[in-house]
C-alpha cells in the first residue's frame, strides 16, 4: 500500500515571500517545471495510483495537473477537498515575512509560521468565491493554527486515504506546506514541540509504504 505526498512547486507567494493561507495564487513557470519533474520521478520509480486528491486552490490543483501529465496518469480519478487548504493565515495573509520580522521581531514571525498551537491574527470577516459556498460556514476558521490545521485534515486521512488504502488502493496527495506537515506528523506520531522540524521542500514526492495495520514500513524522497 503506498502513498505520495508533494507540496505544490514555488508559486509567486513562495518566490515573493509572503504569506498566502487560501489566498489562490498561480505557480511560477520554476514550479510548474518543478512539478512536471516530480511526475518524471514517480514515473521512473514506476509509482501507480488509484486516486488522487488536491486542495482546491490553484497552486496545488495545477501541481497535480502537471505531475500526473508527467508520469502518463492523468486520467485517474481526482478529488478536490478544502482539507487539504493551506494553513489560514488570518489577518498575515498577503503580508511579507521579512517586513513582519521587522515589525514584530525574527521570533515572533517563527512562532506564527511554526508553532503549533500558536494562532495567527484572525481576520474579522472572511471573503472567499463560491468554491466555499456549500461548506457548513461555521468550519470555515478566521485563521488557524497548525494544531487547528491537523485536526482539518485528519478526517480526510480517517474518511477517505486510510479506507483506501486498506483496499489496497495507492493515492496521491498533492497540498501545502502546512497541510501535509498536519499529515506527516499524525503518521509518525511526531510530538507538538517537534513539528517544526518537518520540512515540506516544494514538488518533491514523498513516498510511504505501509503495512496491512497502516504502520508505515518505508518513507523515501523520490
Amino acid at each position: 500500500m503506498q502513498m505520495v505526498l508533494i507540496r505544490h512547486g514555488e508559486s509567486e507567494a513562495n518566490f515573493q515571500n509572503y504569506w498566502t493561507g487560501w489566498l489562490d495564487v498561480p505557480l511560477t513557470e520554476k514550479g510548474r517545471r518543478q512539478a512536471q519533474a516530480a511526475g518524471e520521478k514517480i514515473k521512473q520509480a514506476g509509482l501507480e495510483f488509484d486516486y488522487a486528491f488536491t486542495s482546491v486552490l490553484q497552486r496545488s490543483l495545477i501541481t497535480c495537473q502537471e505531475v500526473l501529465e508527467a508520469c502518463d496518469q492523468l486520467w485517474l480519478p481526482v478529488e478536490k477537498t478544502w482539507r487539504l487548504n493551506e494553513r489560514h493565515y488570518g489577518a498575515l495573509v498577503g503580508k511579507n515575512k521579512d517586513e513582519m520580522k521587522a515589525e514584530f521581531g525574527a521570533e515572533q514571525v517563527k512562532r506564527w509560521r511554526r508553532g503549533y498551537y500558536q494562532l495567527p491574527p484572525l481576520v474579522e470577516q472572511n471573503h472567499f468565491d463560491r468554491r466555499y459556498d456549500n461548506l457548513d460556514q461555521s468550519l470555515i476558521p478566521k485563521g488557524e493554527s497548525l494544531a487547528l490545521t491537523t485536526e482539518r485534515v485528519l478526517p480526510l486521512w480517517q474518511d477517505w486515504l486510510a479506507p483506501l488504502l486498506l483496499q489496497d488502493k495507492n493515492v496521491l496527495v498533492v497540498g501545502h506546506g502546512n497541510s501535509l506537515r498536519a499529515l506527516v506528523k499524525y503518521l509518525e506520531d511526531i510530538p507538538p514541540e517537534q513539528v517544526d522540524q518537518i520540512e515540506i521542500p516544494n514538488a518533491t514526492p514523498v513516498l510511504y509504504e505501509f503495512a496491512a495495520d497502516l504502520q508505515i514500513s518505508r518513507k523515501i524522497l523520490l
